[in-house]
């Protein structure tokens, strides 16, 4: 039986439409809003550096060191009408030893579509990550009239992991350098980016950097803590400083939160999470075990300064949500690794390609809602709180009865596993 499963996997290997690691697929029950949009996509690779941070890898007790911070950042856009479609990218694994093929639909330094300004979306990956680990979502908002810019985040990618303190300080300072850099941008691609309207998507750390940007200021006293940096640097992410309140962006319009990290550890308290004053869509897994599913329940209910849903998949653990499909080459058994690969992209239950899909439709429901004022994507939000409890009712010809109550874009029977909470500010 061994044998057989090593021939199964080298056949595999070597077939060229089967090892191809799309980014890209939409399943034919994937939910209404997760098809690509009517634009043709292009991307390029930008590198950013932000003068004279904390250096926290290189600090002490004694003292902090600075250095420019340099963020490579993958940019998504709508490409010029005429431009043909697909491309590749090349990307470290896990295993930072691997570097994968990943194919995808949009065209490498294509030229941009003019005549239009388009918001901007910043996606923040977790620790460790990369610029790649949620492509897909990058690739399918570009589709639909976004520019995209995901972040290589120093100390923290599959190629450099360091010091979590690093982490913990720079992530949202991260996000709005790279908001800041966007809307500086010369070019064509700087010429169709609307960074006055801004969307923030974070994974894990990235969720947690979202957060702490959006106005969730960090517990008083985590700066002391033995995993933050040295000098009691994050003190600049902690509730009620001015640097913190520094952070928060009048251009940042709404936030997408998936499995985001840190109310298990207590780094926030009930007052930094009403500081939170952006609408946001929380993502998570039920069992989730990193973030921690209760804990990411807290953050759900306990900010009450803003609008917030919470879209759980049963089931799912820490990898709901964000990754893309786990590419080939991670199911193999890793040299470095004490697990294979495989297991940082992958759930135990879920299809990932499945949930990818879910991500893409709501991801453009709340961001065409809040970044494009389009009030009718507000329907597909307002939805009964457990799927399973929803009724599928229409006519032979397909027009839906008053009866009907199952989920806006979704086919009959594909909603089952999900859960879909919604409170007002002020709740």
């Amino acid at each position: 039986m061994t044998m057989m499963r090593a021939a199964i996997v080298s056949l595999t290997l070597a077939t060229p439409a089967l090892a191809e690691n799309r980014i890209d697929q939409i399943r034919p029950d994937a939910p209404e809003l997760a098809a690509f949009g009517a634009h043709v996509v292009g991307v390029t690779t930008r590198t950013f550096s932000n003068p004279d941070q904390i250096d926290v890898l290189n600090s002490t007790a004694d003292a902090l060191a600075t250095y420019n911070r340099d963020l490579t950042v993958e940019i998504w856009y709508p490409a010029a009408e005429g431009t043909a479609p697909g491309g590749t990218y090349t990307a470290p694994l896990r295993d930072p030893t691997v570097e994968v093929t990943l194919h995808g639909m949009a065209a490498r330094d294509a030229e941009p579509a003019s005549g239009e300004a388009y918001p901007l979306i910043v996606i923040s990956h977790g620790y460790p990550g990369n610029r790649f680990l949620l492509s897909h979502l990058g690739e399918n908002l570009a589709s639909k009239g976004y520019v995209v810019a995901s972040i290589d985040h120093t100390d923290s990618t599959y190629s450099d992991q360091a010091a979590f303190g690093s982490t913990l300080l720079n992530r949202p300072i991260d996000q709005k350098f790279v908001i800041d850099s966007m809307q500086a941008l010369d070019g064509p691609i700087g010429a169709i980016t609307d960074a006055s309207t801004t969307g923030v998507i974070g994974y894990s750390m990235g969720g947690y950097g979202a957060l702490i940007f959006g106005g969730a200021g960090l517990v008083a006293g985590v700066e002391q803590s033995p995993f933050a940096p040295p000098k009691g640097a994050l003190v600049h992410n902690v509730a009620g400083t001015d640097t913190h309140e520094a952070l928060v962006d009048e251009r940042v319009k709404a936030m997408i939160a998936i499995g985001p990290w840190g109310r298990n550890y207590g780094l926030w308290d009930d007052a930094g999470l009403a500081g939170l004053r952006k609408p946001t869509l929380l993502m998570a897994g039920s069992v989730d075990d990193v973030s921690v599913y209760d804990a990411i329940r807290q953050i759900f209910t306990g900010a009450t300064g803003t609008d917030r849903h919470l879209l759980t998949f049963e089931n799912a653990n820490h990898n709901a949500a964000a990754p893309m499909p786990a590419p080939l080459e991670s199911w193999q058994p890793s040299e470095v690794l004490d697990f294979p690969a495989f297991d940082h992209y992958a759930d135990a239950v879920w299809d990932t390609n499945r949930m990818n899909n879910i991500t893409q439709h709501f991801a453009t429901a709340f961001m065409d809602l809040h970044l494009k004022s389009d009030a009718e994507k507000a329907t597909y939000l307002d939805l009964v709180p457990n799927a399973k409890d929803g009724v599928f009712s229409a006519e032979e010809d397909g027009t839906l009865k008053d009866d009907h109550s199952y989920w806006k874009g979704f086919q009959p029977r594909t909603a089952i596993g999900l859960q879909f909470e919604s409170l007002a500010k002020g709740e």
